[in-house]
Order: C-alpha cells, then structure tokens, then sequence
C-alpha cells in the first residue's frame, strides 16, 4: 500500500492507496509543529489500529510538506521507527513529470507542485487549480503543460480571524454562506464580505490570468478551473 502525507500550516491529510491506486482510506489530523516521531508513530498506529490495518503493510511512502519542521519529524519517525528507506519528498529539486517554467523553481512549494502535477493528470493542459487553505494559492498550468505559477493570498480563515481580531463584536459570526451578497444586517454583511468575499477575489484573479494566458497563446480554448482544499466547500 501507498501512504500519502500532505502537512499544510493547518492540517495534514494522510491518504492510503492499495496497489490500483485506489484510495482506501482519508484522515485529517491538525499540524502542530511542536509533534516529535514519536507522538506522529502514535498517532498513524492509532489511525491503523481503528481499521484492523497494520503499518507493515505500507510498502510505498510519498510526503509533501510546507512544514520544514514536522518534514523533518515525519521523515525520522519514517525512516527510523517504520524503516521506511525510500520515502518520496515533493519539491522541485525532484523530477515530479511537470515542467516548472519560473525564473527560480526552488521557490515553489510541494503544495503547489502537487496540484499542478494532479490536475494536469486529470483535466489536461491548460487547466487552474484554486486551492483554499491557509492561504488561497492559485496554480496554473499552461497549454503546453508546464507550471507557471499563480497568485498566493490569506485565506478565507486568516482574513476572519484579522478582521475579528481588531472587531470584538464581529468574532460571533458564523462563517456560512449567505443567501445573498447584499447584507441586510451586521451577520449577513460579514458573511458575505467574508465568503462571498473570498470567492470573488479568486474568481476575478482566474479571470485575469485565463486573459493573460490567451494573449499568450489566442488558439487558447477552455480553461478547466479546478477547487481544492480544507475550505473549498466552505
């Protein structure tokens, strides 16, 4: 089986495939950068214990982290405590099968590269991935496959807890989405700047670079737009 770790600023989710690469199971655990190997170990025997799974069964190991500190406690507790001796590390300093068309590649993250690489396979070239995290990243690819990059803002969380940080009586809203863009009220209002708010923003940022992408290339045609991400059904 293939165990797939995904450490982000705010969770990690773990995946595990069988030998079709059909995934079998999914958990989401918070990514606190004080774990050491030892409470991670604890914590995936415990995941594999619930299921009746044994961690001998992991024969393939992948990770891509934005997390340099919890990077280094997974790959201990892997390659030490599981004697895991080949674990695949995403970044650009390795062959992913994605051309990185940006001036200094090293600059990208695994998240990123990980995107492009998953929503090439599935949708083609060129297509957007609109990840909503921590921060919102905007991934794109270019008609002729190779990553280009994007934009990188606060996410939909990071710009709540801003604004409710410096507006005490606005920290009891409910971040849903509301009925309408136009508030009748203070909750509503929040609501809707807030979600409604984040939405508009990626939607106007895609727009502007599926423009910049066919001044590039005018025989362009449809520019699938991919959702990702903890928040993406917020």
């Amino acid at each position: 089986m293939l165990l797939t770790v995904d450490i982000g600023n705010t969770q990690t989710t773990l995946g595990l495939f069988n030998e079709a690469g059909q995934l079998l199971r999914q958990w989401r655990m918070a990514s606190d950068k004080t774990d050491t190997a030892d409470e991670l170990h604890e914590r995936l025997f415990g995941y594999f214990l619930m299921l009746g799974l044994d961690l001998a069964d992991v024969r393939d190991v992948a990770i891509a982290s934005v997390v340099p500190v919890l990077t280094r406690e997974w790959h201990y507790m892997l390659g030490h405590i599981l004697e895991q001796e080949d674990v695949l590390t995403v970044d650009a300093t390795r062959d992913c099968g994605i051309k990185i068309a940006m001036p200094d590649p090293r600059q990208v993250g695994a998240d990123r590269i990980a995107n492009a690489v998953a929503a090439r396979a599935s949708y083609g070239a060129p297509v957007i991935v609109v990840d909503f995290g921590t921060a919102t990243n905007i991934d794109v690819v270019d008609g002729r496959g190779a990553f280009r990059g994007g934009a990188i803002m606060p996410g939909l969380m990071l710009s709540a807890r801003a604004l409710f940080s410096q507006a005490a009586r606005l920290s009891s809203v409910s971040l849903v989405v509301p009925a309408h863009a136009l508030g009748t009220d203070t909750e509503t209002a929040v609501q809707s700047g807030i979600v409604i708010g984040a939405a508009a923003q990626a939607e106007g940022l895609v727009r502007r670079i599926v423009g910049e992408l066919r001044a590039e290339d005018p025989g362009l045609s449809k520019v699938p737009i991919v959702g990702t991400g903890g928040l993406v059904r917020e």
